[in-house]
């Protein structure tokens, strides 16, 4: 045979057995399992988890939105974290945290005596922010990791499980021990040329709660534990991966990650949490604008009148931010005022700009650079926290430095301005709904058959068997 006539009929009979890609509408197979499908929180593309091994994260394929990652021994290792971490944040109660000696006259602190100075100095909501974010609603976050994860070892269906579940979820923002230990790092630097300081058992127990804590939030597996608390119903028919959940009628749950059907004007609770669904956050700019504009207000005064004042000698000396700062970088504690920069005027300042510029994005939005927006708001989310680092400082010294007309320290008026800025910034930035930049007519046709499946990586060098999980052809 020829070799051109043979070469065509290669051709003919590769072309008649070549298999077209998978449409958009392509039914769902095992490799694409319809109980796995997951709408992304950040971009509302509707995708099907692939089967983790320890060691592998799925990813959103359009906007890298962090799905799920997998751990050996997720909950061992979480529940011997969590319960290692509430007994170190018992230990930082009972006993000295920080004592000073200057000039023949010495003072200690214990954690506790922080609200109870603040009190007396008439700053009483200051004293709540302190414990709330300091000791109570860490002990609650972790009486509940405790809680749940006690369950699914055991295999056993406690009461309320599930809305202890939910409440995780909301509590986790405000876990601000690393934010405190750099507080109190940068207090000691205010005060060493002062004074003499010496650290008592309640601070070390605070690094290692410090420690225990960011180790305990990485280690939770949201998507595994919900799995083993409550199963999985199979996504509704109508779910196709490729397109946003909200243009197929669904909508995704906030708490556990499920699929749902529901309507922008028709709100339903989520079949495994019982959490409220909506497509898009309820008045999502609405409430990001007033948020938003509270914190504007408060920023002027946080930053023009004194955050703390210092009595020496009789002698009184207020402080703003700034005035702080240029302080500290006199004296050669530059790398500390750049700490206190960055955390207490660039973060909140560059945080306000951007989620003002994100809601007037989101009014008109566009495809091409939604990704880009959706970065800048989780950075905007994930800093946020940081700026309460100089509220901390001025709570420590406050408690610590109350020795009269010889050496004191009194909080200033802006510091409740400046705790309420960052208070209000983070409820902004967690009002906005990010989604809404996605919300094109152009959304529909971006997505195409490559974006079927959440993108798999490894984090770590996994083990060669998949996780323990309760089935493994789900997870």
């Amino acid at each position: 045979m020829p070799r051109p006539l043979a070469a065509l009929r290669r051709l003919a009979r590769h072309t008649l057995e070549r298999r077209d890609p998978p449409t958009l509408f392509a039914p769902v197979t095992r490799s694409v399992s319809r109980r796995r499908l997951r709408a992304c929180e950040c971009c509302d593309l509707v995708v099907a988890l692939p089967a983790l091994k320890t060691g592998e994260r799925a990813r959103c394929p359009r906007c890298d939105h962090l799905f799920a990652q997998r751990h050996a021994h997720s909950v061992q290792r979480t529940l011997a974290l969590a319960t290692a971490c509430l007994v170190m944040l018992g230990l930082t109660l009972p006993f000295e945290f920080i004592a000073f000696a200057t000039r023949g006259i010495s003072a200690s602190l214990s954690l506790v005596d922080t609200p109870a100075a603040l009190t007396a100095e008439s700053y009483p909501s200051l004293a709540v922010l302190l414990i709330l974010t300091i000791v109570l609603l860490p002990a609650l976050y972790l009486i509940g990791v405790i809680y749940t994860h006690t369950a699914i070892g055991l295999k056993v269906a406690l009461p309320g499980i599930r809305g202890i579940a939910r409440t995780l979820s909301h509590l986790r923002p405000w876990m601000m021990a690393d934010v405190f230990l750099v507080g109190v790092m940068v207090s000691l630097v205010k005060i060493a040329g002062m004074a003499d300081i010496s650290f008592g058992p309640s601070f070390w127990a605070f690094c290692a709660f410090a420690l225990l804590m960011t180790k305990t939030l990485a280690s939770i597996d949201g998507d595994r534990m919900w799995f083993a608390l409550a199963g999985e119903p199979p996504a509704p028919e109508t779910a196709r991966p490729g397109l946003g959940a909200a243009l197929q009628g669904l909508g995704s749950c906030h708490s556990c990650g499920l699929i749902n059907e529901c309507t922008q004007d028709q709100h339903v609770n989520c079949r495994r949490c019982g959490d409220p669904v909506h497509q898009r956050k309820t008045h999502s700019l609405q409430r990001t604008w007033a948020w938003l504009i509270a914190a504007l207000i408060l920023y002027l005064p946080a930053n023009l009148f004194p955050i703390m004042s210092t009595v020496s000698l009789g002698e009184s000396d207020p402080q703003t931010i700034a005035g702080g700062i240029v302080v500290l970088w006199s004296h050669g504690d530059w790398p500390i005022a750049m700490v206190i920069f960055i955390a207490s005027i660039l973060v909140p300042a560059s945080k306000m700009i951007a989620i003002a510029w994100l809601c007037l994005s989101a009014q008109r939005p566009q495809v091409q650079h939604a990704r880009a927006r959706v970065t800048l708001y989780r950075i905007t989310e994930y800093i946020g926290r940081w700026s309460m680092v100089d509220v901390f400082v001025v709570a420590l010294l406050a408690a610590l430095i109350q020795l009269g007309a010889l050496m004191s320290v009194h909080p200033g008026p802006a510091a409740l301005s400046f705790a309420s800025v960052v208070v209000l910034t983070m409820l902004s930035a967690q009002s906005f709904d990010p989604r809404l930049v996605w919300d094109t007519p152009q959304e529909a046709r971006v997505a195409t058959s490559g974006l079927l499946q959440a993108s798999k990586e490894r984090e770590v060098s996994p083990a060669s068997s998949p996780i323990d999980s309760p089935s493994q052809d789900d997870l």
